[in-house]
C-alpha cells in the first residue's frame, strides 16, 4: 500500500504542475465533482484494487470508487466512517501521511465486521487528502484459521506423546512384573498407533489443501473403492459384532485418485462404526442421481445434535470430544473427505437425528458429466 500511495501522489503532482488541458468529457462526467481533481487522476484511482476515496479541503468526497461505496465507506458526498475522517484531517493539518487498521460495521456483502489497513496521504497543495483502504478481512480470517489449527495440533501430539513418556517411565519401574510389562506394552501400542493416523491425516489434509496436483486422474473402479475400505473397516467392526453390509449399484467408474478416494470412504466407514452401538449394521450404498454417483454410509448409531451438524467437517471439531478420543479419533477424518470430495469436483452431504443414525453422502460426478479434474483444489 505505501507503494501505491506513493505512485498515485506522483502522479497528481506531475498533473498538477502540467499547463492546464481540457478535461476528457469522462473524467468530467464521472461524478459531481469530479472536475476539481487534477486531469487524468479519475483513471489512475480507478483502476487501484483499494477503496479509494479523494477528500476537498473541506471533507467533501470529490472522488470515490465503487469499493469505498459497496463497502459503506461513503455515501453520497460524505465519507461516514468518523475514524477515517478524523485522520483525514490529521493528514491536512499536518501533511504527514498516517496509517491505521480500522473496523466498519456492516456492508453489503453480509460480513458482520470488514477489517480494513488504510493508509492516509495529502494530495498537492490544495488541501486534497487520499484515502485507501484495504480489505484485510480474509486474511485475518486466515490467520486465525492457522492459528488456531496449530494450537490443535499441538494439543493432539502432545496427548500421545506424553503418554508414551509416561508409560515408558512406567514400563521401566515395573521390569520385575512381566504381567505389568505386557500391560502397559499394550497400551504403548496403542498410544503408537493413534500418534501414527494423526500424523498421517495431516499429512494428507496438507496435501489436499496445499493444491498439490492429483498423479495422473485415471478412471477408477467404484468396486474396488468400496471393498478395499471396507476391507480396512472390517476388524473394528468386528470387534463390536457391526456387520458391514455393501448394497446399491455395481460396475461404475469415476475419474479421479483411487488412494485419496478408499481414505475418504474409509473416514465414514470408520466414524459409522465409532458412534454406533455393538450389534447393529452399517450399509454402504451406491447409486446414481442425475449426474453424481453417490455413496451413501449409513449407520445405527446416536446421531449428531441439529447445532452441530454446520460444523461437523471442520478440522478437529468433535461432537463428544471425550468419546472420540476413547475410540482413537484425529478430528481430521470428516475433513479430509470433505477435501477429497472437492478435488475430485464433487461434495459431501450429511443427514442426521439424535438417537436414529446418520448418512453420510460422498457425491462424485458421473464420468462424462464433468471435465476431468487436475488440482486438488482444497476448500477454504
Amino acid at each position: 500500500m505505501t507503494a501505491l500511495v506513493g505512485f498515485v501522489v506522483g502522479v497528481v503532482t506531475v498533473l498538477a504542475i502540467r499547463p492546464n488541458e481540457p478535461r476528457s468529457r469522462a473524467d468530467a462526467e464521472a461524478e459531481p465533482g469530479a472536475a476539481a481533481l487534477p486531469a487524468g487522476i479519475a483513471s489512475v484511482l480507478s483502476v487501484l484494487p483499494s477503496s479509494a476515496v479523494v477528500l476537498d479541503a473541506d471533507d467533501r468526497v470529490l472522488r470515490a470508487s465503487s469499493a469505498a461505496r459497496a463497502f459503506g465507506l461513503v455515501r453520497g458526498d460524505e465519507l461516514v466512517v468518523a475514524e477515517l475522517l478524523a485522520l483525514a484531517r490529521q493528514v491536512r493539518r499536518d501533511g504527514e501521511i498516517r496509517e491505521s487498521e480500522i473496523e466498519v460495521l456492516g456492508n453489503k456483502f453480509g460480513q458482520d465486521w470488514t477489517s480494513f489497513a488504510v493508509r492516509v496521504a495529502p494530495l498537492g497543495s490544495h488541501g486534497l487528502v487520499l484515502v485507501l483502504a484495504e480489505d484485510q478481512t480474509e486474511r485475518h480470517r486466515v490467520e486465525a484459521v492457522r492459528r488456531d489449527f496449530v494450537a490443535n495440533v499441538s494439543h493432539e501430539l502432545k496427548t500421545p506423546i506424553g503418554a508414551l513418556s509416561l508409560l515408558a517411565e512406567t514400563v521401566e519401574g515395573a521390569a520385575d512384573d512381566p504381567e505389568a510389562v505386557r500391560r502397559f506394552s499394550g497400551r504403548m501400542q496403542y498410544e503408537a498407533t493413534r500418534l501414527t493416523s494423526l500424523v498421517q491425516d495431516l499429512i494428507t489434509l496438507s496435501r489436499i489443501q496445499g493444491g498439490e496436483p492429483m498423479p495422473t486422474p485415471r478412471l477408477v473402479d467404484l468396486d474396488t473403492v468400496v471393498h478395499e475400505a471396507v476391507d480396512g473397516c472390517s476388524t473394528r467392526a468386528s470387534a463390536k459384532n457391526i456387520a458391514l453390509v455393501i448394497g446399491g449399484l455395481t460396475g461404475e467408474q469415476v475419474w479421479g485418485d483411487e488412494e485419496l478416494l478408499v481414505t475418504a470412504l474409509r473416514n465414514l466407514i470408520d466414524n459409522a462404526i465409532a458412534y454406533s452401538p455393538d450389534r447393529t449394521r452399517v450399509v454402504i450404498n451406491v447409486r446414481e442421481v442425475q449426474d453424481r454417483l453417490e455413496i451413501a454410509v449409513t449407520d445405527q448409531g446416536i446421531g449428531i445434535p441439529e447445532g452441530a451438524l454446520e460444523r461437523i467437517f471442520e478440522r478437529f471439531f468433535r461432537v463428544d470430544a471425550a468419546r472420540s478420543r476413547a475410540t482413537g479419533g484425529t478430528g481430521l477424518g470428516l475433513a479430509i473427505v470433505k477435501h477429497v470430495a472437492v478435488s475430485h469436483g464433487g461434495d459431501v452431504t450429511v443427514w442426521s437425528k439424535e438417537g436414529s443414525g446418520s448418512t453420510f453422502t460422498l457425491r462424485l460426478p458421473v464420468v462424462g458429466a464433468a471435465d476431468v479434474p487436475t488440482p486438488l483444489e482444497a476448500a477454504k
